[in-house]
């Protein structure tokens, strides 16, 4: 079948299956099954946009159950070149307070058992995760989220724990003691195969808690992350709705490239 071609991608997440007025949508099929629904395609200012909702569209994949391989499959399929991850995430740190935004610069993979590679053989492929998000697509995140008057931090570190149970509280003081601000379930491998493909991404981590461990705070419950999620939607939207055209047509980023001397 002969799909549109897309600029941008957007990965929704919990609470956020909606992001294009009338949309078309498509069903892609991958070399790895089914993506997690069919994709949606439009404009936004002027831009193509796919987007999909990355645990479905009535939320029925937890994080340990998304197909990622297939999500990013579907995304490259469109021609998308950049993504843009935003997602519900607790804080680890006091000075991160639900509401706010995080720009992550760097993960720590805390998963078992996902399937988090396109290269199973028989070409052997190394490709680096030292610097694993787009520092261009960051750089306007950060900024367009300080235009709209949005607290946001420009750099962090998202641990990503397996799910769907949420942190113990010693799990949570761990995480915490190391100096990551950001915990979340689905940043990987999300992010590390969009590199894989050479596509950019972006996370945009909305807090919606206090981790377990923060001292004061109540134990994170999903009612709290779905509520906090939704009253800040409309920022997030905002936020993609004046971020995706002003990013740059070219790319001259490490993404574009990253494949180059990756194969023995």
């Amino acid at each position: 079948m002969q799909y549109p071609k897309a600029e941008i991608g957007v990965f929704g997440g919990s609470g956020f299956y909606e992001l294009l007025d009338n949309p078309r949508e498509f069903k892609v099929t991958t070399p790895y099954g089914a993506p997690s629904s069919p994709v949606m395609y439009g404009e936004i200012g002027g831009r193509t946009v796919a987007f999909l909702p990355r645990h479905g569209k009535d939320h029925s994949l937890p994080p340990h159950k998304i197909n990622f391989r297939a999500n990013l499959w579907a995304m490259k399929e469109l021609g998308v070149e950049r993504i843009i991850g935003p997602n519900a995430c607790g804080s680890l740190q006091a000075h991160i307070e639900p509401g706010h935004f995080v720009i992550c610069d760097q993960f720590v993979d805390r998963t078992n058992g996902r399937a988090d590679t396109f290269y199973d053989g028989p070409v052997t492929t190394h490709v680096s995760a030292a610097d694993p998000y787009c520092p261009t697509m960051r750089s306007v995140a950060y900024d367009t989220a300080v235009d709209l008057g949005i607290t946001a931090h420009p750099e962090g570190t998202v641990v990503v724990i397996q799910g769907p149970r949420f942190s113990t509280r010693s799990e949570s003081r761990w995480f915490a003691s190391q100096g990551w601000e950001v915990i979340n379930m689905t940043q990987y491998p999300e992010c590390y195969l969009a590199r894989e493909l050479e596509i950019c991404y972006c996370n945009i981590s909305l807090i919606t808690d206090h981790d377990a461990g923060a001292e004061g705070a109540e134990p994170v419950t999903n009612d709290e992350v779905v509520r906090v999620f939704n009253e800040n939607n409309e920022k997030v939207k905002n936020l993609l709705y004046r971020m995706i055209p002003a990013l740059p047509t070219e790319r001259e980023c490490v993404c574009a490239s990253a494949l180059q001397g990756a194969s023995f």
